[in-house]
């Protein structure tokens, strides 16, 4: 697990809109929501467990979602029962404890870049020219070519389809990060951020929201 720049939270993918800035200018932004949760569940150190971390729960779940030695776990630091649990390596953790709630109006602010990783859509099995931008033969003048996949390897030699062969399989839902996002509004009404850009995954899905790591900067470059 890599080092972060710092604490981060979980939020819920909310959708798309167009945000206007003061000069008129159009932005297309991203908004996410934050359900009940943010809350240290765990606080790791090197001591205990041979480096520092802070886990956070995130979303309220009922009892009957979890299984036994999850709620044993989070009924140990006497915390509300939540779906997801997530860890964040930092490089000190003597500010946090156990049962803490993360406000994220004191984690972000307005202009601050941010790193959000997520879900991707899934798409399922898809073909080469969906799944890795293969161009198709022609569709007429006797071409017998259309989409297939074409020629996937040499012959005799070497007798075999090299590994990491771009080919037909399985597309999306894989885990992805963007990185340095601005954030360019902040609602503590609505509870609500909105973020310049796309993120992965689609709306009900859940984000994970950094600072962004800037090496020699907020992070050491060793």
């Amino acid at each position: 697990m890599s080092m972060e720049a710092g604490i981060g939270v979980m939020g819920t993918k909310l959708g798309m809109m167009s945000y206007f800035e003061t000069d008129g200018t159009v932005v297309p932004v991203t908004v996410v929501g934050f359900r009940e949760g943010n809350i240290v569940t765990q606080v790791k150190t090197s001591a205990t467990d041979g480096y520092d971390a802070v886990q956070v729960g995130y979303r309220r779940a009922r009892d009957k979602k979890l299984t036994k030695p999850e709620l044993g776990h989070l009924g140990k630091t006497g915390v509300i029962p939540m779906r997801h649990l997530q860890e964040f390596r930092l490089q000190s953790v003597e500010e946090f404890e156990t049962g803490q709630k993360l406000a994220v109006e004191e984690i972000l602010k307005e202009g601050d870049l941010v790193d959000v990783s997520g879900t991707t859509i899934g798409k399922g099995f898809q073909g080469g020219i969906k799944r890795h931008n293969f161009k198709r033969g022609q569709m007429s003048h006797g071409s017998k070519s259309h989409r297939a996949l074409g020629s996937i390897g040499a012959g005799t030699t070497p007798g075999r389809v090299y590994k990491g062969k771009k080919m037909p399989g399985r597309m999306g839902g894989s885990k992805r990060k963007i990185r340095k996002l601005k954030i360019m509004k902040i609602d503590d009404e609505l509870q609500v951020v909105m973020i310049k850009g796309a993120v992965p995954g689609k709306p009900g899905n859940l984000l994970r929201i950094t600072p962004a790591k800037i090496v020699g900067k907020n992070i050491p470059k060793n």
